[in-house]
């Protein structure tokens, strides 16, 4: 899995509309390995759904080169990209699909389109539909469909092409909990067993937590952070990052009771399953005698690992929040301080 897919080096992309510029993509350079679950994240306008759209040059860049298996897609002409686009499918969250048409013909159209002849276009769409668990609905209509169903079909599509890339801008937005979890489970399967390169945009940290390897993280158009989501959930170091990660954001990072001493700490402690079991706060007190205030706690699975996290206020007096840190950090928590 070290085999870059993807290189992109200093992607600036500006939109320009009656003599006003707005750079949406600000030297943008990240690498994305052929066979990982790579996640783009980041909040409403930040960039990262035209930074998926460069991916297959549905957006033109200003500057920059963007190497797909190490060509550089920005100097094909027309015939050479349309070849480099089979190997590129897209999902959205809107479905895109032709509500006249059933849903084994919607997954066909690639086929029909790359002019693949009938008999094997059928029988590819019948096998992408019992890929994605859909084979009794080859005769229904989209309107027919729960959205969850919807997708699949969209995934359907996008897998008869056989790609080497599949790219879902906010694949999973209108969907409900439950069927969002069925449809990262089922990106998982496809990732594992077809050996495919997802590259997944969202603005949901539980979606990156989910089913990720590694995460961008975009912020106002730069790429404030990348790599393992293991690692950026223990110690994020952006704030872009911190925000996204924190339980409840900001509002986190604020003592609700603080009497308004500045000396008064708070820090967030990142633990893994290995050390969830362990009631670390109360040996903290045993062994210590030292006491600390939670404010928030909660635990989830981040790459099919259980991990927790807590915002906690630490002791007033200088020494005993060292004391503490101490604890923590021999303990091998990783411990982030949230109000420097």
């Amino acid at each position: 899995m070290n085999q870059k897919i993807y290189e992109l080096k200093n992607i600036t992309k500006i939109y320009r509309n009656e003599g006003t510029e707005f750079t949406a993509l600000k030297n943008v350079s990240l690498d994305i390995n052929e066979g990982e679950i790579f996640g783009i994240i980041g909040m409403s306008g930040a960039g990262k759904s035209t930074l998926v759209r460069t991916l297959n040059r549905l957006e033109e860049i200003d500057g920059g080169e963007i190497l797909f298996l190490g060509n550089d897609i920005g100097k094909l002409k027309a015939p050479e990209l349309r070849k480099v686009r089979q190997s590129i499918s897209m999902i959205f969250q809107s479905f895109n699909l032709l509500m006249q048409k059933s849903v084994l013909d919607n997954v066909m159209i690639p086929l029909k389109i790359a002019k693949v002849p009938k008999a094997e276009r059928k029988r590819t769409a019948l096998e992408m539909l019992k890929v994605v668990g859909l084979e009794d609905k080859k005769d229904s209509y989209p309107s027919k469909l729960s959205g969850g169903q919807r997708q699949r079909v969209a995934i359907a599509r996008a897998l008869a092409a056989n790609p080497k890339v599949l790219l879902c801008d906010e694949a999973t937005s209108a969907l409900d909990p439950k069927m969002t979890e069925e449809i990262l489970e089922l990106l998982k399967e496809i990732n594992r067993t077809r050996k495919l390169t997802v590259i997944i945009i969202t603005h949901e940290m539980s979606v990156v937590e989910k089913i990720c390897d590694r995460v961008a993280i975009i912020d106002a158009g730069e790429l404030a952070e990348v790599g393992e989501v293991t690692d950026i959930f223990t110690n994020p170091q952006s704030e872009a990052a911190k925000h996204l990660i924190l339980p409840n954001g900001e509002a986190d990072t604020t003592n609700p009771f603080d009497s308004g001493n500045p000396d008064s700490h708070l820090v967030r402690i990142a633990f893994d399953g290995t050390s969830a079991n362990e009631p670390f706060i109360a040996n903290l007190v045993e062994e210590t005698g030292k006491k600390v205030n939670i404010l928030s706690a909660n635990t989830k699975s981040v790459g099919g690992i259980g991990f927790g996290q807590m915002v906690v206020e630490l002791p007033k007096n200088k020494e005993d929040q060292q004391i503490v840190l101490n604890y923590f950090r021999g303990k091998g928590l990783s411990v982030v301080e949230v109000n420097e």
